[in-house]
């Protein structure tokens, strides 16, 4: 038996397999002050005996909620001198050129804690000033006497020659033990001064709360009677051990999302586009080749969340996807304008949606997704939390209709329809900025909005069908146990792909694997692949592509798939210049685990459950609408619009003009 457990906004997600397939799925809502608590209670009421558990594997938002909300520890940064303020000048860029009243984050490091260390190597690794010990190791007292409790040591040119970095966290190590160090050395050992800076300071700033809550999860593991530690899901979609996650929680910024992908391309075709709605955001990530898409360019805390450069970058691997914050959650209003808006604030889980009647008061798309119909008050959650249908109405009538001059239904309506629209934008802008048509993708949906949003976006996208998985509301936590044992790794060594030494490239690529292959041993995993890459760009260009590294000839092999790879993005080539490479990573990996992702409690039978009146607008209003349990639909079953299909962690709605059919694997594929 294994377990996957994703924490969200909302809800913390459960599921567990064995070798015949999901055995059991759950979901709760998320305790925000103590997160491992809904981890324990939900596993208390997943499971009766936990005894046959042999692994869990475990994805939180505990590390984008610190960041945002900047509850992490006080944290002082050792720079170069001369560049301390490298934090706050940032790229010197305006992601809005015309907003005169642009907001960038605020620093994790304020400037008075930001220090001017007496040292400088240079770009070749040569040392030009040498590191005044004397100077760190005062200072490593003084932090210490003034109570801050993390250090984040970034020198300039660090990821050629790290031997300052490691000398000033050895005597800070020294001086003031109980610190917490971080060298940007170890977190992300590449070019781009800000961005570094920027990664090693967010690492360090979490790293104590994440170990807290790590190290209290394990414990409330073992007192169920699992004996074995938990693996952490990464941003990237491999697994960590829990020593790992808790020395690089950077890495796990983004692993609940991760998930989720990994479950679609598992089930899914090579090329689809996975689509998760919870109850806070709502996540697109393109599968191409079977694999989700991987970027090192991610920004936490965005003030403006489709805008780049408004956020805090983050340089470490994390599955490439677009967040927007439309949620089951997420709050509906009518702007200084008079025109509807919704999200990107959530009710959350506390108080939640006004239905919820935990002392919400604020319209949100569960409320009129509730109104449609589309929701059966009864069941929701299998019929654990009833929703208050009077509550929803009201809310609605008095915050949107009433202002709007509209009814209920088409207040309700005008949020379902805009929530849509708003994914179905992102979807394509995500799309068509990595080369591909979403009008040629089928969309797999999930989350516990998902399947009621799925046909309404994949419409507005032009997309040919819709597939919701099995135990489609907790699929991100299925998608955990898909996942090996894996660690990224990666090297800065700019050069002209012609002017490369080879036997140096080879020196790197070993030396990352033997440390990849070095840490996954501790974890037990001997069967290790190492998986290459290089980071490309014409020169004079300012940022470089991913590029595979295969056995053959160099250069010449290295710059085909170069080629290769730039056309298949921008559907030419570029310029007649030299082409040059910033950065080569591995990705040391251990075997993929067999897992079926299929139900086995389902009983096939009378499925048909009754009719709801449910709201479409091609039907001029409400219509009687027929319901399914989805557990008792056979393979091959075909449902015509419209219909509603419902299991206990989500809703699948058909509207008319499309059908749903079983398949074999018994998802449930709505043609559009």
């Amino acid at each position: 038996m294994r377990i996957g457990v994703d924490i969200g906004g909302t809800f913390t997600d459960l599921c567990a397999v064995d070798e015949t397939g999901i055995v059991a799925v759950g979901k709760v809502l998320t305790t925000h002050d103590e997160p491992a608590r809904a981890v324990e209670e939900g596993l208390a009421a997943l499971l009766p005996d936990l005894g046959a558990v042999e692994q869990v594997v475990h994805g939180t938002t505990l590390v984008t909620n610190a960041l945002i909300e900047r509850t992490g520890s006080r944290t002082a940064l050792l720079a170069t001198a001369g560049f301390r303020d490298v934090l706050e000048m940032r790229r010197e860029h305006r992601y809005e050129l015309y907003d005169l009243g642009i907001e960038l984050p605020t620093p994790l490091v304020p400037r008075h804690l930001r220090f001017d260390v007496p040292e400088r190597i240079l770009a070749d690794g040569s040392v030009h000033t040498g590191l005044d010990e004397e100077y760190v190791r005062k200072l490593g007292r003084e932090l210490a006497a003034r109570g801050i409790e993390a250090v984040a040591v970034c020198f300039l040119h660090s990821f050629t020659n790290p031997a300052h970095e490691r000398r000033a966290g050895e005597i800070l190590a020294e001086v003031a033990p109980a610190l917490r160090v971080a060298l940007s050395s170890e977190v992300v050992p590449e070019i781009r001064e800000f961005e570094r800076t920027s990664t090693t300071v967010a690492n360090v700033y979490v790293q104590d709360l994440t170990e807290r809550y790590l190290r209290d999860l394990e414990q409330r593991l073992h007192r169920r009677g699992i004996p074995r530690a938990p693996h952490i899901m990464l941003s990237s979609g491999g697994l960590a051990t829990v020593d790992t996650a808790a020395r690089f929680p950077i890495r796990i910024l983004e692993s609940g999302p991760a998930g989720g992908a990994l479950a679609a391309a598992e089930l899914g075709p090579p090329d689809l586009l996975a689509f998760d709605m919870g109850g806070t955001t709502a996540k697109l990530c393109l599968i191409a080749g079977g694999e989700p898409l991987v970027t090192h360019e991610f920004e936490a805390d965005r003030k403006y969340r489709l805008l780049p450069g408004s956020g805090l970058p983050v340089r470490v691997p994390v599955t490439d996807m677009i967040e927007i914050g439309v949620g089951g959650g997420s709050i509906a209003r009518i702007d200084a304008l008079g025109l509807l808006t919704v999200g990107p604030d959530s009710a959350g889980s506390e108080p939640g949606p006004v239905c919820y009647g935990r002392g919400g008061t604020e319209p949100t798309v569960t409320d009129a997704d509730l109104v449609l119909g589309y929701l059966d008050p009864g069941y929701f959650l299998g019929g654990s939390m009833r929703l208050d249908a009077d509550a929803a109405r009201a809310v609605l009538s008095e915050r949107i209709a009433a202002p709007l001059g509209v009814s209920v239904e088409e207040a309700a309506w005008g949020i379902h329809a805009s929530v849509n629209e708003d994914m179905a934008n992102a979807a394509r802008v995500h799309a068509v900025e990595r080369g591909h048509d979403p009008a040629k993708l089928p969309m797999y949906t999930f989350g516990g909005a998902g399947p009621v949003h799925g046909v309404g976006v994949a419409r507005a996208l032009g997309a040919p069908s819709v597939v919701a998985p099995p135990a489609a509301g907790v699929l991100s936590a299925a998608g955990f146990l898909t996942a090996p044992l894996a660690f990224d790794f990666v090297r800065s060594a700019r050069a002209a792909v012609h002017d490369l030494a080879w036997a140096q490239v080879d020196a790197l690529f070993a030396e990352m694997e033997a440390e990849g292959a070095a840490l996954l041993a501790k974890s037990g995993v001997d069967d290790v692949t190492h998986h290459r890459v290089a980071e490309m760009r014409y020169a004079g260009q300012g940022y470089e592509i991913r590029v595979p590294v295969h056995d053959g000839p160099w250069p010449e092999t290295l710059i085909g798939e170069f080629t290769r790879t730039y056309r298949a993005l921008y559907r030419r080539t570029g310029p007649e210049v030299g082409v040059e490479v910033l950065n080569w990573r591995v990705v040391s990996s251990g075997p993929k685990p067999a897992v079926i992702l299929r139900l086995t409690s389902a009983s096939f039978g009378e499925a048909r459950k009754g009719t709801r009146r449910a709201w479409f607008p091609s039907t001029g209003g409400f219509v009687d609408t027929a319901v399914f349990d989805r557990y008792r639909l056979a393979s091959g079953t075909r449902v015509d619009g419209p219909a509603i299909v419902e299991e206990r962690e989500s809703t699948v709605v058909v509207p008319p003009g499309a059908h749903c059919v079983v398949r074999d694997d018994g998802a449930l594929e709505v043609t559009v």
